[in-house]
């Protein structure tokens, strides 16, 4: 159920801008299995388990890798407020190599680190956060969750906003306060924006901490209120499903009848208004989901087979079994590397709804990449899982090195097989409902002029004790639904009849056709380590953090490339502006960290000329890379714990679980997806200062932002 809960997803050193002091900082970032972004004053009190600077839940943001895109957004978030040119603008980055999180409402964070493959690597694990984060709401509820969409859907539509929207995401609270905000945020501009004093950065810059205050105030009111409603109808719940069973033939019955009525209204109107508007686009719209999708999903397949052909060659040369375990379990963590799968997912960076975007309304084509995204991560995962377990159940009759290369390649072509149709059936099915997605909001706004206003006379035909059970606004839609399916439905099967985009027909797919597949079932997964490896014995919770493998591999050893560790600085207190500085730095101890950006890039100048040339000992991450599959040495990028000097942190637990108490006395606050915006850890032998508005402080003396 948590597949990385050993692991952490990437961990290193980045520079942050901190705001309050107006200085940049080295700070050391570890992404754990949750996703959230935990920033630590340096990688000694990461391993030290002291409380982390501050957590970031990254659902809503952008992740930016130029100041100027920043600018504009920033530029256009408060119109009439522009720097004239020539004036420093709100940001300045001391290197070539930002890194944003921009977010419509809340505060925004800013990185920079030095090199440009650094900048890849953590805008792909940024972006990995982003596209978890947004997809806060649980698919595994089948009621709750469609209930909260749609109520959401319709509440706007009542306000005349039609089409996708981007901010549904993160979980339901951030959701609901993102449709507060989307209201209130254009009467907050209008009261506050021409009052704000001061230069144009100024009123930028205040504009910005005035609209995160708002918003987490927001948060706050909105979750207190979203888990009352939600404990109001756990409590109504057994009634209602006791009349629901009591009731259900009469329920149906009624429905039945309300829909009747409904659809000789509505259909004649639908059908025009399709045949007119819809069904003439709609090949257009299905080729443009086509192109990047399908390559998107091959280029997964591609990605799988690579690795496990690397993995096999890796095994010839390099002697069976011993080695199987390092690189099944890199391998079974394929679908969760950010740096890896980054190539399957830019292909959707290709989709362009250009046309079809504004007569259809769609404000943005970032919901259809993400969910794209996320079915590929699910399809890698499920490829990876089938051959792990098929390969397990072959292990025990394998007799050698031979047989078991022999094993993986004829495994490797069944799960490929296998993908195939897979994959076919989830882009149908993504197809499917990217269409209706686009057309049924396009033709309720058409027809709502002719048919929203005689929707309340049907209400009479609902007996009032089933008024709970049959909505009248929700009928209309499934008959509006039902007037555009036809022709959805043929425009894929045409599709795949002609097998564009390498779709089958869903009569192609053979039932039975693997006697091993029925025992894929969900069991418990396989740990190879602790299976084949021979450890002898367990670790202690604080070694097995400390030890934790990284699903990413680091760029380079903590020594190398981002020299201004801060060893030698204190933890920031509560209420003071920067850190404590010793009075008698160590002469050995790595430079402290330089503040303005002037001394940081004097400070990069002097690394670059000083820097020596790297040890053949150490793989560089170039070389690591360009190891060719067809080379008879092992592939370097495999087991990199054993190549990088650098040893992993660990990840920290669940939200919820306990920790250890660490020596120092200090409460490890751990980040949760239920949360947004940032945490401040403060030490629990400290009071807490005042609290400003929008904050509430837990019991583990942690003050929570929302």
């Amino acid at each position: 159920q948590v597949p990385l809960e050993d692991h952490v997803i990437y961990s290193g050193n980045l520079f942050q801008y901190i705001e309050e002091n107006k200085k940049w900082r080295n700070r050391f970032c570890v992404v754990p299995h949750n996703y959230g972004l935990v920033l630590y004053e340096n990688k000694l009190a990461y391993e030290r388990e002291l409380p982390p600077r501050v957590l970031v839940n990254s659902a809503g943001y952008k992740v930016l890798t130029s100041v100027d895109q920043y600018l504009e957004l920033v530029n256009n978030s408060l119109p009439g407020v522009t720097p004239k040119s020539g004036h420093s603008p709100i940001l300045k980055c001391p290197t070539d190599f930002p890194l944003i999180l921009w977010h419509p409402y809340a505060r925004h964070y800013y990185f920079c680190v030095m090199t440009g493959k650094e900048q890849e690597k953590w805008r792909a694990v940024f972006q990995d956060c982003v596209r978890h984060c947004n997809n806060g709401i649980s698919e595994d509820s089948k009621v709750e969750a469609p209930a909260f969409t749609d109520a959401v859907r319709m509440y706007r539509q009542s306000k005349e906003h039609y089409g996708t929207w981007d901010m549904l995401c993160g979980n339901e609270t951030q959701v609901l306060s993102n449709l507060v905000m989307e209201e209130l945020l254009p009467e907050l501009r209008t009261t506050i924006g021409p009052r704000l004093k001061g230069k144009a950065q100024e009123r930028q810059r205040t504009w910005i901490q005035i609209s995160d205050a708002v918003y987490r105030m927001v948060y706050e009111q909105t979750k207190a209120q979203y888990d009352a409603a939600m404990a109001k109808c756990e409590q109504e719940r057994s009634q209602m499903e006791s009349t629901i069973r009591t009731d259900m033939d009469q329920i149906i019955t009624s429905k039945e009848h309300l829909a009747s009525k409904i659809r000789a209204f509505v259909l004649p109107k639908a059908e025009i208004c399709v045949r007119n508007h819809v069904q003439p686009y709609i090949s257009s719209i299905l080729e443009a989901l086509m192109t990047p999708t399908s390559q998107g999903f091959a280029e997964v397949r591609e990605v799988f087979f690579k690795e496990v052909t690397d993995m096999n060659m890796n095994i010839v040369n390099e002697g069976g079994l011993e080695k199987l375990a390092e690189y099944m379990e890199k391998l079974s963590q394929l679908a969760f590397h950010p740096v890896k799968m980054q190539l399957c997912y830019e292909k959707m960076d290709q989709l362009k709804l250009e046309g079809l975007q504004q007569r259809f309304d769609v404000s943005s084509t970032s919901v259809f990449k993400q969910r794209a995204q996320i079915h590929m991560r699910q399809q890698m995962d499920d490829a990876v899982y089938t051959f792990e377990t098929l390969l397990h159940q072959e292990l025990g009759k394998l007799q050698g090195k031979d047989d078991l290369c022999k094993s993986i390649q004829r495994i490797l072509e069944r799960v490929l097989k296998k993908y195939d149709y897979d994959s076919s059936t989830v882009r149908k099915k993504f197809f499917r409902e990217a269409l209706l997605q686009i057309t049924i909001p396009f033709l309720l706004k058409k027809l709502a002029p002719t048919c929203k206003g005689e929707l309340a006379k049907f209400q009479e035909l609902i007996f009032e004790d089933f008024a709970s059970f049959i909505l009248v606004e929700n009928t209309y839609e499934e008959v509006v639904l039902q007037s555009v399916m036809k022709d959805i439905m043929q425009a894929v099967k045409e599709a795949a009849v002609q097998r564009k985009h390498n779709l089958y027909r869903d009569s192609m797919v053979m039932h039975n056709s693997d006697p091993n597949l029925h025992l894929l079932g969900e069991g418990v997964p396989i740990d190879w380590g602790e299976e084949y490896s021979g450890q002898p014995e367990p670790e202690s919770a604080t070694d097995k953090r400390r030890r934790a493998k990284q699903v990413v591999s680091v760029i380079q050893d903590d020594e190398g490339v981002l020299p201004y560790e801060m060893g030698g600085e204190g933890l920031l207190q509560p209420g003071s502006p920067e850190p404590r500085e010793l009075e008698e730095p160590d002469p050995g101890a790595p430079p402290s960290s330089p503040d303005g950006v002037e001394e940081i890039r004097e400070a990069l100048a002097q690394e670059s000329l000083a820097s020596p040339k790297p040890s053949a000992d150490v793989p560089s991450e170039a070389t690591m890379q360009c190891a060719a599959p067809a080379s008879p040495k092992p592939r370097a990028d495999v087991p990199s714990e054993a190549k990088a000097p650098h040893i992993p942190p660990a990840s920290p637990p669940a939200p919820g679980a306990e920790t250890p108490s660490p020596s120092a006395g200090m409460a490890c606050h751990q980040p949760s997806d239920k949360e947004t915006g940032e945490e401040v850890a403060l030490p629990a032998s400290e009071c807490s200062p005042p609290q400003p508005m929008g904050t509430t402080e837990s019991s583990e003396g942690v003050q929570t932002e929302f």
